[in-house]
């Protein structure tokens, strides 16, 4: 109810409205970036169903924009962040090989296994993630983590078809490139907590991650080329003139990365981190749902039930980390 005119109001009041303003426009802010996040498996669908991409040449021109676009934009904004400390270049290295195989893994899974699939499949890294803090960080493991590596394996196996044999034998490659997928990501992860521990930028660490990724996919893609006698250039330029191939290509360079990144970074202003990531952990529903209404993919039963299995344990083990 407003007050009426003349009424004072009170500074508490004031302070709890603005509070309940600046969290509404947090959610609303990573809600738009988480959004945007999901379109990357759906653009990535369109360019190697539309135009047969091969993976490795998707992967290296993602990356190249990504790098280009962001780095152009800290050079207008804030060069100070273009500078990542010479202690840090032989990390970075290590992190940009990491980003390097873990786009050409979850290119391929994409390519092999659909949008909706393949993002479900990179969200098991929590359960791969814990694992691997267990192993080198000697992180404990309770009963929690324990529960959510059982159901995240429980919810893969569901999500990929893995417990019928036909599986392994139709789509072996896709079953397998979106499991390591999911393992990469969670050492992406860990190695972005580890750039945050030494005092990286985000931002700068994001740029020189793909900057030295695309680097690395240069090299993926130039080798094949040069033993299989197709020059340097090969399949780079797989699409040639066909600018609305390269408009999709720059558009999933520039808008799911930079875009969804940027927005997510925004909204940690807003709301705290632990907020942020649960909400981010809705990118595999909208891009299931995307999937769905842009290109007609469904997912079977077994398999909605798997990526609920998958997501439920995530957004416990989030939960209860917050």
């Amino acid at each position: 109810m407003c007050p009426a005119k003349g009424d004072k109001i009170e500074p508490m009041q004031t302070t709890d409205v603005l509070k309940t303003s600046h969290r509404t426009q947090g959610y609303a802010i990573c809600l738009a970036g988480t959004v945007i996040w999901s379109t990357t498996g759906i653009l990535i669908r369109y360019l190697t169903e539309t135009y047969a991409l091969p993976s490795l040449v998707l992967a290296f021109w993602r990356d190249l924009f990504v790098s280009l676009g962001l780095g152009a934009a800290l050079l207008i904004i804030q060069p100070a962040l273009l500078q990542p400390g010479s202690k840090n270049l032989r990390f970075l290295l290590v992190y940009g090989f990491i980003v390097s195989l873990f786009n050409s893994t979850w290119t391929f899974s994409v390519a092999l296994n659909g949008a909706a699939v393949a993002t479900v499949l990179a969200y098991s890294a929590p359960a791969f993630t814990a694992i691997l803090g267990w192993w080198l960080l000697r992180e404990k493991l309770n009963a929690l983590k324990v529960g959510v590596v059982v159901a995240c394996i429980l919810g893969c196996a569901l999500v990929a078809g893995a417990y019928d044999p036909a599986v392994w034998q139709l789509n072996p490659l896709g079953l397998t490139a979106g499991l390591i997928s999911g393992g990469l990501f969670a050492v992406y992860n860990l190695m972005g907590k580890y750039a945050n521990q030494r005092g990286l930028n985000s931002w700068t660490t994001l740029l020189y991650a793909f900057g030295i990724a695309t680097l690395f996919l240069l090299a993926y893609n130039v080798i094949p080329n040069l033993v299989g006698g197709r020059g340097v250039v090969g399949d780079l330029t797989w699409l040639g003139g066909n600018l609305a191939g390269w408009g999709v290509l720059l558009l999933l360079g520039v808008g799911p990365t930079i875009g969804g990144y940027g927005l997510y970074t925004l909204s940690l202003s807003y709301l705290p981190m632990s907020v942020a990531s649960l909400i981010a952990t809705l990118e595999p529903a909208f891009t299931a749902l995307l999937a769905y209404l842009l290109l007609n993919e469904q997912m079977a039963p077994l398999q909605v039930i798997g990526s609920a299995i998958i997501l439920g344990s995530v957004l416990l083990l989030r939960l209860r980390e917050g």
